[in-house]
């Protein structure tokens, strides 16, 4: 426990950027060095005071030599503690940025203990300062050394310790960072009367490697101004590859790739080298016909590739591959002659072939078959129908002359016969029998029905030779006549086969005439068909063929019995609604966990009791508010895990809460201590009053109740020992406003909506356990490494406490009026629905990369707006689905606001289908109370302009070009904007929407603006 009061009092006293920039170093970035004096043999820097009119011996050039390490360096050395008002000065040679954002120097150094100088020392001091100035040029004089000419980066102390006489050189090691706008930079090093060696300096900068990703080559790129600060850079394809989407890749602060998207994919002909990231050509015998990151394929069969890089290979001799084949097809031929052709049946009319398949199918199962007939009339049919392409190896020719020679070509096909030019064929001459005379009579009705027909027929009798052919099947073509009664339409026929001498036949329409003829089939063939009979089927009321009295008597009972069904149908609906009403008033009777409801979920239908609380089956249990408990250490001991202080390491301060400082940490993993991860601790100020201890351990009471991928998560307390911290999971990105200003227009419009779908999809966790947040903003949403974003600060979340109404009334206190749904600040009523106003207000905030709701609107014009109708116009290039979202959110009846279920489902499904967020939405109505956000007419300079547009960085840039009037200023175009240096594509949108307002105003003011 002392051990975590030290690493406290440490972590209070340590500072912040020395955090950022000695514990991250990267440890695969890559260093550009700029400046390193230990490979150096002189140093002859520029030093003050220096020469005869110097009052104390100041800082002196030397070697530092130790020759069991290997170190023989130049150093500068200075130890004027024996003097009063001691300022010694000595600063490095112009020192050119290059691309660099942010430049880092590593100091290594020695400090004499003052305690070796007992009674010489006047000012003895154990540190020195270190400061920088920029330049955009280089000079042949010295730069300037006052005080006010430079910018105090930090004063420098031994970290590691000192030395004396008796103890061997304990050297220091110190790294600093600055960001860089001009030129070069020089530094400085400031003596006030200390006792030091400087033995080494080294100025470098830090840059994302040169690397190639998805096939695309990414430069070395530089990392950015700040250490939060992401730099996209786009990737150009390897050579030999195609773009499929453009690569990006995303370079962090501590010079590491992270996030890559798009990329490329080698062309056909080229397979890719995933190690080497390069593509290369297909050997002889491989192809590859598309792009794409498959390997290069062997040739198929009975075809080559006798060169390098090959798309297809070629066909041997006497082969052919189809256009439509696939490329890795073998290469084929065409198919030989049909086999074995015969005819299976002939008659006066008909001729039945039939072959076999050809004995070589060129490798292709394709195989079609075509017949040609050299004497067949246009009347002749044939059974399949298409006679250019079929698959079967039958054929059935009809209608054909009786007594007549006809010769029949089977061809056999397939897909490459065309490229050959000519196709294998067998042929066959046949001959048609005679005409077989009609050989059925006496057809005749025998039953008819609504939709069947039942006919009969006499046997056939003797031929005119006095010999009687055997029958072998009747046949009953049946004709529907379409527009007038006695009406032949051969071609629609329906036919039959039987063997006996009577049919029925199914499946008739009622009411519809249809004609009737039999014929008989022989040995000799088929015989003429009979005569036509006709017969009318009868309505659908009609059964068995009777008169028209008994048809009518029919009719009538089938109404009567329709009449009876409509009936009962009618009796049982008011019985079952008079049921149901009776068991309703019984249930009112009841308490409500008596009566189970039927809900409808997720498209399922389930029952659900007063039990469920409302979680809509997402969670299993329902949030306990820890003000009812009496004691607040007994709410903490039962959702929170206490952690011994032992193994908490605090490293330094990154921010302040509303209770102490927020510190960044380590925590080792039980059971055996060795295992550590990062995380974010919260302390309590010492001798905090008891409700801020109660307040501290009510917030940690909160969050350990909470398990969710979009939610912070609470790895527990230190309460026993002081200081009493909190642990949560370390969030690298820290908070979503600040991260998102960082990197404004570096993300794609998907990435953002992912982010609003992790923050939905935890707020929707919350819900589902009857929580309200109340604070729901963009500052009080955690990034990590990864981009995830979860819901943090609970400090002003209460639990629903109505049930039915879901509202809470709050107990005082201030409210985040930008935030926070009419209803809630006009009656201090919350919700889950005024959560969900909440989150619209997120989502602008994310679509504006972290633009203050409101601008710098006052809070009473606010609420007035809002009150009036006015909402939030949609940010700049803002999906029109998104902003949808948010107006839904803004409705001003919070029963007509979607939840935080719909809002995920909602953004899944924009996720899913990208193509709905490419239309841009446009913004709608202005404010009613009528003033914009800034007003261009009171603005009088350029400088003005830019800060009221938050754009100040740029000042200088536009001094240099010469645009010092806001007249100068409405005519900047884009391509000046970038050759002022301005290329983030977010800021240029910003400057240039604000160019296109300061024209429109200028030219609607007659005396136009203060020049």
């Amino acid at each position: 426990m002392a051990g975590a009061g030290l690493f406290f009092s440490t972590c209070v006293t340590a500072h912040i950027l020395l955090l950022l920039l000695f514990n991250q170093r990267p440890t695969f970035a890559e260093q550009v060095v700029l400046l390193d004096t230990t490979t150096e043999e002189s140093l002859e820097w520029t030093r003050y005071p220096y020469g005869p009119q110097a009052s104390t011996p100041g800082w002196v050039e030397e070697s530092f030599t130790n020759f069991d390490k290997g170190i023989n360096w130049r150093s500068y050395v200075v130890c004027d503690v024996a003097y009063n008002n001691v300022n010694n000065w000595l600063w490095t040679p112009f020192i050119e940025r290059g691309p660099a954002n942010r430049m880092y120097i590593e100091i290594k150094f020695t400090t004499r203990d003052c305690s070796l100088f007992p009674g010489n020392a006047l000012s003895c001091k154990e540190t020195f300062s270190l400061l920088y100035y920029e330049f955009d040029a280089a000079t042949k004089e010295p730069p300037p050394w006052e005080p006010d000419s430079y910018k105090l980066i930090g004063r420098i102390a031994a970290g590691e310790g000192r030395f004396n006489t008796n103890t061997e050189v304990i050297i220091n090691t110190e790294v600093k960072s600055i960001p860089v706008t001009k030129k070069g930079v020089y530094f400085a090093f400031r003596d006030q009367g200390a006792c030091i060696s400087i033995l080494a300096i080294k100025v470098y900068y830090i840059s994302c490697p040169e690397v190639s990703v998805n096939f695309a080559h990414f430069p070395k790129t530089p990392t950015g101004r700040e250490v939060a600060l992401i730099e996209q850079a786009k990737g150009t394809c390897v050579a030999h590859a195609v773009k499929i989407e453009q690569p990006t890749f995303l370079c962090k602060g501590d010079g590491k790739w992270y996030l890559p998207a798009g990329g490329c994919h080698c062309k056909p002909g080229f397979q890719a080298d995933s190690e080497k990231q390069q593509c290369n050509q297909c050997p002889i015998g491989r192809f590859k016909h598309e792009p794409g990151s498959n390997q290069c394929e062997p040739c198929p069969a009975h075809s080559k590739a006798p060169d390098y890089g090959f798309t297809e290979c070629r066909c041997d001799s006497g082969y052919y591959r189809a256009p439509d084949d696939p490329k890795k097809m073998p290469c084929t031929q065409p198919p030989s002659a049909p086999q074995n052709l015969t005819v299976n049946f002939v008659d006066q009319s008909t001729v039945i072939l039939s072959w076999n398949s050809p004995h070589l199918l060129g490798g292709r199962l394709d195989t079609t078959y075509r017949v040609v007939c050299d004497s067949c009339s246009s009347g002749v049919k044939y059974i399949p129908t298409n006679t250019e392409t079929f698959n079967d190896t039958k054929i059935t020719i009809t209608d054909l002359n009786a007594v007549t020679t006809y010769r029949f070509q089977v061809f056999a096909e397939n897909g490459v016969s065309q490229l050959v030019g000519k196709s294998e064929y067998v042929d066959i001459t046949v001959t048609t029998e005679a005409s077989v005379p009609n050989l059925v009579s006496n057809v005749r009705i025998t039953s008819v029905k609504s939709t069947e027909l039942s006919i009969s027929w006499d046997a056939p009798v003797a031929d005119i030779a006095g010999d009687s052919d055997l029958v072998e099947r009747y046949e009953e073509p049946l004709f529907l006549v379409r527009c007038y009664p006695h009406t032949n339409d051969a071609s629609n026929a329906t036919v039959i086969e039987t063997s006996d001498l009577s049919a029925t036949i199914k499946g008739l329409k009622p009411g519809t005439e249809y004609a009737f003829q039999v014929r008989a089939k022989t040995t000799r063939g088929w015989g003429e068909y009979t005569p036509v009979v006709y017969k009318k089927t009868p309505h659908a009321m009609g059964l068995d063929y009777v008169g028209d009295e008994d048809n009518m008597q029919v009719r009538i009972i089938a109404g009567a019995i329709v009449a009876v069904v409509v009936l009962l149908v009618i009796i049982i609906i008011m019985t079952v609604l008079f049921l149901r009403s009776r068991a309703s008033d019984e249930c009112n009777k009841k308490q409500p966990s008596d009566c189970d409801t039927l809900e409808y979920r997720n498209g399922e239908v389930g029952v659900a009791g007063a039990g469920a609380g409302g979680a809509g089956g997402a969670s299993s249990r329902s949030y306990v508010d820890p003000h009812t408990y009496e004691d607040p250490n007994q709410a903490v001991r039962e959702f929170a895990r206490e952690i011994d202080a032992g193994y908490i390491t605090i490293e330094a301060i990154i921010g302040g809460g509303e209770f102490g400082d927020v510190c960044r940490g380590k925590l080792k993993l039980p059971p055996d201590g060795r295992s550590e991860i990062d995380v974010a601790i919260k302390t309590l100020k010492p001798g905090s009053a008891d409700k801020a201890r109660n307040d501290f351990l009510t917030e940690a009471s909160i969050m350990g109740q909470f398990e969710h991928p979009n939610v912070i998560f609470l790895q527990g307390v230190v309460t026993k020992s002081n200081p009493v911290m909190i642990i949560t999971e370390f969030m690298e990105n820290g908070s979503l406003d600040t991260f998102l200003r960082a990197n404004d227009g570096k993300f794609q419009v998907l990435q953002l909506v992912g982010m609003l779908r992790g923050i939905a999809s935890g707020m929707q966790y919350l819900a589902e356990m009857n929580y309200v947040h109340r604070d729901l903003a963009a500052r009080n949403v955690l990034v990590n490494a990864a981009l995830v974003c979860k819901i943090a600060d609970f400090g002003l979340s209460r639990e629903i406490e109505s049930a039915t109404e879901g509202a809470y009334t709050t107990r005082g206190g201030k409210i985040p009026v930008r935030w926070t749904a009419p209803e809630a600040i006009a009656f201090r009523k919350f919700t889950s629905a005024s959560d969900v106003w909440s989150m619209g207000i997120v989502c602008w905030e994310v679509m504006s990369y972290g633009e203050r709701p409101y601008w710098n609107w006052s809070n009473q014009d606010v609420i007035k707006s809002i009150e009036k109708g006015y909402r939030l116009p949609a940010p700049m290039d803002c999906p029109e689905a998104i902003y949808q979202l948010m107006l839904d959110c803004w409705q001003k009846e919070r029963t007509h606001r979607p939840t935080f279920a719909n809002l995920t489902q909602t953004l899944d499904k924009l996720i899913r289908s990208p193509d709905t967020l490419r239309k841009i939405a446009q913004n709608r109505g202005t404010n009613p109370l009528a003033p914009d956000a800034v007003d261009l007419t009171q603005l009088t300079s350029v400088n003005e302009w830019l800060s009221s547009i938050k754009m100040s960085r740029y000042a200088e840039s536009f001094e240099r070009a010469g645009v010092t009037t806001l007249e100068a200023a409405a005519r900047v175009t884009v391509q000046e904007l970038t050759a002022l240096g301005i290329t983030l594509v977010g800021h240029q949108k910003k400057i240039m929407n604000s160019v296109t307002a300061l024209r429109a105003q200028m030219s609607a003011t007659s005396q136009g603006f203060l020049v």
